[in-house]
């Protein structure tokens, strides 16, 4: 195939008939473009054309499991993705519409060495998108990424026989009798279920009702135009939306899911959010209980919780701080044998025996109804209370194009790493280490944080801050953070702030 453009101008003969495709939606764990400003329909066939010829010389079986999210768009992006699939030779068994969690289940109820997935995750309108894996239940990282950009870029995509396309029915009704197996509740719960109108509205009402639950629906009817929000339990105002329902309705908790439900949101019966790193916590206190010595991988924007907790201490638990990212995550629970692994923004990774490795933000919801069902006594917020106190910051991202953000951050992290030679403070204290496995993580000397890294998905810097102290000295750790990261003019505004 020829070589694609890396722009070209919409209703344009050209762009109607050659790929077209920005190089820097190749990212660190997925690939996610605007569409069609950022790639075309042609774009992504060469792109379906590279995993395929990817997996040719992977020698990875050609067969691959596909899948779509529920936006108006993406049938069309998947259409073409398969056409370049089929067209590298490769067996494409179609889901259908489905979560990345149901994708990523096809691999193992098919027996599919591959997966492709096209959505934008929690990405606004006008996103898309694939995340793809040939390793269950890894997804590709960084080097394979890499090969797929450079096979792709470098029109060294290459056409074979054998391409067959398939649909496969009834994954979606598996995939939830998978998620129920035998479990129905034995004390009564009711939850709102907040899906902000997307994929997974066609998913967790039902698997509540199947084990048990009282549905308070919010936002659960399928709506690509997202009239509410963008589903995104990360963000304050869908928590906030969530936290107004469960005070309306008297339910004992909120869980909201995003776009293409990997990720779970939490707010407890009265009305608080639990950030995801902390509800890991409370997962992993009970896990570990029923799995002494267990080890948990939290990821670097994550409460230090996860090693200073005494009652996950008691039972020896283990805590590992890797990088941010779905991907680096999979692969770091699955080579270090840990039980779960945990992601602020709200993705979970349990393994063996609790799940298969993957993200799964539905799978995370009846975990939770199973930690409240052997607890009958406790209320969610009980079990919020009852960890150590810390007062933490939302993931606030400000702005910073894809081209400049990863050498701003490289020039902010040297300052960072200099101001603690140099024994400089943050928030008036003493800088204790600068953990710089994914940006730089500032510890100070009581336990408290501070963190700057680059987004992987989206043209912006991450920013989170945690204080075992007070909110006080919170708010001033990330006035000091941010003064250091204002030295750079690349950086924009905060989508939210302290």
């Amino acid at each position: 195939m020829n070589k694609p453009e890396q722009s070209c101008t919409p209703n344009t003969w050209a762009f109607l008939r050659d790929p077209m495709i920005a190089p820097t939606g190749f990212r660190e764990y997925d690939a996610r473009w605007k569409y069609p400003e950022e790639i075309n329909l042609p774009g992504v066939t060469a792109l379906g054309l590279g995993l395929g010829t990817q997996m040719h010389r992977r020698g990875i079986e050609p067969v691959i499991a596909v899948g779509n999210d529920y936006r108006d768009y993406s049938l069309a992006i998947k259409q073409a993705l398969m056409l370049g699939l089929m067209q590298a030779g490769i067996h494409v068994k179609d889901i259908g519409p489905a979560l990345s969690p149901m994708a990523y289940f096809a691999q193992f109820h098919l027996d599919a060495p591959a997966v492709a997935m096209v959505t934008a995750s929690h990405n606004p309108n006008g996103w898309t998108g694939v995340k793809m894996g040939f390793e269950r239940p890894l997804t590709h990282g960084p080097g394979e990424m890499a090969e797929l950009r450079d096979i792709v870029l470098g029109g060294e995509g290459e056409a074979r026989p054998g391409g067959v396309y398939e649909f496969v029915d009834g994954v979606r009704e598996a995939y939830l009798e998978d998620l129920v197996g035998d479990f129905r509740m034995s004390r009564p719960l009711k939850i709102v279920c907040a899906t902000g109108n997307g994929t997974a509205s066609a998913f967790a009402p039902e698997l509540f009702e199947r084990i048990g639950v009282e549905v308070v629906p919010l936002h659960t009817d399928l709506d690509y135009t997202f009239p509410h929000y963008n589903p995104n339990p990360e963000a304050m105002e869908m928590l906030h939306d969530m936290a107004r329902a469960v005070r309306e309705s008297g339910a004992d908790l909120a869980m909201g899911f995003d776009g293409d439900g990997d990720r779970c949101g939490v707010v407890d019966n009265e009305g608080e959010e639990i950030f995801a790193d902390k509800m890991g916590v409370i997962l992993a206190r009970d896990w570990a209980s029923l799995h002494p010595g267990a080890t948990f991988v939290a990821d670097v924007k994550s409460t230090g919780l996860f090693a200073s907790d005494p009652e996950l201490r008691a039972y020896g638990a283990k805590a590992d701080y890797w990088k941010t990212g779905h991907s680096h995550m999979k692969r770091r629970v699955k080579e270090i044998g840990a039980l779960a692994g945990f992601e602020k923004s709200g993705h979970y990774f349990l393994a063996e025996p609790i799940g298969r490795g993957y993200d799964c933000g539905l799978r995370v919801a009846v975990e939770i109804c199973k930690l409240l069902d052997r607890h009958p006594e406790r209320s969610m917020a009980d079990l919020r209370r009852a960890l150590p106190r810390t007062w933490s910051s939302p993931t606030m991202s400000p702005h910073c194009a894809d081209t400049e953000k990863y050498e701003v951050l490289d020039r902010i992290v040297r300052r960072l790493v200099a101001l603690a030679e140099s024994g400089g403070t943050l928030g008036g204290r003493a800088i204790s280490e600068v953990v710089t496995v994914n940006g730089a993580r500032v510890i100070l000397d009581n336990g408290a944080w501070g963190l700057v890294r680059a987004s992987s998905n989206t043209p912006n810097l991450v920013v989170v801050c945690e204080s075992p102290e007070s909110a006080e000295e919170l708010r001033a750790i990330f006035a000091d953070l941010d003064r250091v990261i204002r030295t750079e003019p690349a950086v924009g505004e905060y989508d939210q702030t302290l």
